[in-house]
């Protein structure tokens, strides 16, 4: 990427993979961008479980009633945890190195999508969270945020439009 502004305007969710896997050096830098994720008071609470036997990526993509089918479609997927006992803030941190690992991939032309797992039910109305602790062999003090599902994009996306920018989301000074 040119520059950082090119990056995140480029960088957009993708639910479609080609069949091609990621390579070592690939999957290292993405782990390494969310290993160097700012969090609060340096506590780094959060973990990541790489995921990439199809067999389990299927039962991933059943682990909400709606949003989570392109996992199953993904070379790999990385569950982000945290440990909610080491930080009151565990949620933001671990969403920060989730977009951090999609940065990463963007930068290195991958695609992503965030998978959105806290305070998500399966469609027989369980809870996520529990089902992706049993499947993974999750100890009880880690809560899975997210699931970050990548692969090589199958299809390109137009970047951004400025033009559709929401500035009057924006305030100055105050609220008005």
């Amino acid at each position: 990427m040119e520059s950082f502004s090119a990056l995140i305007k480029q960088r957009r969710s993708t639910r479609k993979f080609t069949e091609e896997a990621l390579t070592p050096e690939q999957v290292e830098m993405i782990l390494k961008a969310g290993l160097m994720a700012p969090s609060s008071k340096g506590k780094n609470p959060w973990e990541f479980i790489v995921v990439e036997d199809k067999d389990m990526l299927r039962l991933l993509a059943g682990s909400k009633e709606h949003g989570a089918g392109f996992l199953e479609g993904c070379a790999l997927a990385v569950v982000v945890l945290a440990n909610t006992m080491e930080s009151d803030v565990w949620i933001e941190d671990a969403a920060i190195a989730s977009i951090y690992m999609q940065l990463q991939a963007e930068e290195l032309g991958l695609g992503s999508c965030w998978c959105q797992i806290r305070n998500r039910v399966t469609a027989e109305e369980a809870d996520s969270n529990e089902l992706i602790r049993r499947l993974l062999n999750i100890p009880y003090q880690l809560d899975v945020l997210s699931i970050i599902g990548l692969g090589h994009k199958a299809q390109e996306r137009k970047p951004l439009d400025e033009e559709k920018l929401q500035w009057e989301k924006v305030h100055i000074g105050k609220y008005e």
